[in-house]
């Protein structure tokens, strides 16, 4: 069960690589008005809330603690994030405000995993 687990992780960390790497590369681009969520940054939540859901499931099978309160936190943060690049995903330009909170929120919800214990 921990190979499992630890193989969810590794594909979790893959997720907001992705995510938080589509955002960090297209930072130029939303000093001159011009970033756009690319089409990495979709997967990239996707991965994060597939594996997200499976580690909490494989967690709570091997009978592990798992804090809801801070899933439950980690969760809606992604669903805002999920839900704001899926909507502007075939946007040619993403206003610069919307762009940033996708990745302060992205950032919070990598604190808020490695800090919150």
């Amino acid at each position: 069960m921990d190979v499992l687990i630890h193989l969810f992780v590794g594909l979790h960390i893959v997720g907001i690589a992705a995510l938080l790497g589509g955002f960090l590369t297209q930072m130029k681009a939303m000093g001159q008005g011009t970033a756009r969520f690319v089409p990495g940054m979709l997967h990239g939540a996707l991965t994060m809330l597939v594996t997200g859901v499976a580690l909490v499931g494989l967690n709570q099978a091997d009978d592990q603690h798992v804090n809801n309160i801070k899933i439950g936190v980690k969760l809606a943060l992604l669903i805002v994030i999920l839900g704001l690049v899926y909507v502007k995903r075939d946007e040619e330009r993403v206003d610069k405000g919307l762009f940033g909170l996708v990745g302060l929120l992205t950032t919070a919800n990598v604190f808020i995993a490695v800090l919150w214990t």
